[in-house]
């Protein structure tokens, strides 16, 4: 009698003590999206732009990029006109009083001066200098604009065949995305999913950025940024950066960057001065795949670019060093990319840094993202498939 009785007694024990477990681990994760989630700040400045959808028709092919062009060879030097005939006699007459003195003849000096400039010649020579000097401009004044400095690269020297700086020798399609696979850690392995859409309409633009750790139907943690702004001959210029992260069991959390024409909004509320080339978290990306998409000969191994950011607490320059091609092996296939690795490290737990992989066969996009917290918490992105292009 007293076992039967006990038996109710010890299922419910056990009962309740795997309901101890399991809210226990629920709450380890919620802890751990909650330190994660906990470093941004839950400030909005107002109603963000609609985002634009992308609608994917088609895969993208790829294809030899063509070799940057080499730099023209230094120009022979030049040897200085000859002075006139003319010159030598004017000069001995000055020096000596007597044929200054029997002077009527003034007539032979005009002769050889119509002879020595004769009018078609130089009527011809002009046009292929003139033709010649708007090319070289063309190429000049873009490269100036940049929002880049390169060491150890020459952007000035193009060579005048390089396309004119304009909105469509951006090359891309209307829009296009990437799909990446997701692995990393953070206190453990982590798996997941990442999706980048560059979406043109006229002359605005969006990106999105969207990264998701778990399963997609009942995510551990996600993450979206977007950056709104429209293009000019530099490339991108961001007007609107949104950010918003959401942790299980937490509410989500906000952040927003306006980029003003003269000024940046920072999401704590700081104004700061805005500085040419400026780009966001988002933006970035695409900024510098418009960039080698331009100018190519910008990837030179050991060279540097430095971008200025506007982060959400802070506006920042960050350096990247060019690194050497190599194979990255994707579930695509092997496929070589030249990684830009920032030369700063992250300080901050809200202060994220990016090697990217940039590939010259799929148009310079971004084939491998990883983004550090630390020598510990990391996620690195692979690109899944073949990138789609929109309409």
């Amino acid at each position: 009698m007293t076992s039967k009785a006990q038996a109710p007694v010890a299922g419910r024990r056990r009962f309740a003590g795997h309901v101890a477990l399991v809210a226990a681990v629920l709450l380890m994760h919620a802890c751990v999206m909650r330190s994660i989630n906990d470093s941004i700040i839950n400030f909005d400045q107002g109603k963000k732009p609609a985002r634009i959808e992308l609608v994917a028709v088609r895969d993208m092919a790829f294809s030899t990029p063509p070799e940057p062009p080499a730099l023209p060879p230094p120009a022979a030097p030049v040897a200085p006109p000859r002075p006139p005939r003319q010159a030598a006699p004017a000069a001995e007459a000055a020096s000596a009083p007597e044929p200054a003195a029997s002077a009527p003849e003034p007539e032979p000096a005009p002769e050889p001066v119509q002879a020595a400039a004769p009018v078609e010649p130089p009527a011809s020579a002009p046009e292929p200098a003139a033709s010649a000097l708007p090319a070289v401009a063309s190429v000049a004044e873009p490269a100036a604009s940049l929002p880049v400095v390169v060491a150890e690269a020459a952007p000035a020297s193009a060579p005048a065949s390089a396309p004119a700086a304009s909105v469509e020798a951006f090359g891309w399609p209307p829009s296009t995305r990437i799909t990446y696979e997701l692995t990393g850690n953070y206190r453990g392995e982590v798996y997941g999913s990442a999706q980048v859409d560059w979406v043109r309409v006229g002359e605005r633009y969006q990106v999105h950025l969207d990264v998701v750790v778990g399963a997609s139907f009942a995510p551990l943690y996600s993450r979206r940024m977007s950056s709104d702004g429209r293009l000019s001959d530099a490339g991108l210029a961001p007007e609107r950066y949104d950010e918003e992260s959401k942790a299980a069991f937490k509410d989500r959390k906000r952040a927003s960057v306006t980029l003003e024409p003269d000024s940046v909004l920072l999401n704590n509320g700081q104004r700061v001065e805005r500085v040419p080339g400026v780009q966001d978290t988002a933006s970035q990306f695409v900024q510098l795949t418009y960039l080698f998409t331009r100018q190519p000969q910008l990837l030179q191994p050991g060279g540097t670019i430095e971008l200025p950011l506007a982060l959400p607490r802070r506006m920042s320059v960050w350096t990247y060093d060019i690194r050497a091609s190599e194979s990255v092996y994707t579930p695509i296939g092997a496929i070589d990319a030249i990684p830009l690795q920032p030369r700063r490290e992250s300080r901050k737990g809200d202060e994220l840094s990016a090697t990217v992989w940039f590939a010259p066969s799929l148009r310079y996009l971004p084939v491998r993202i990883r983004i550090q917290q630390d020598s510990e918490t990391y996620i690195d992105l692979m690109i899944k498939q073949r990138p789609q292009l929109g309409q």
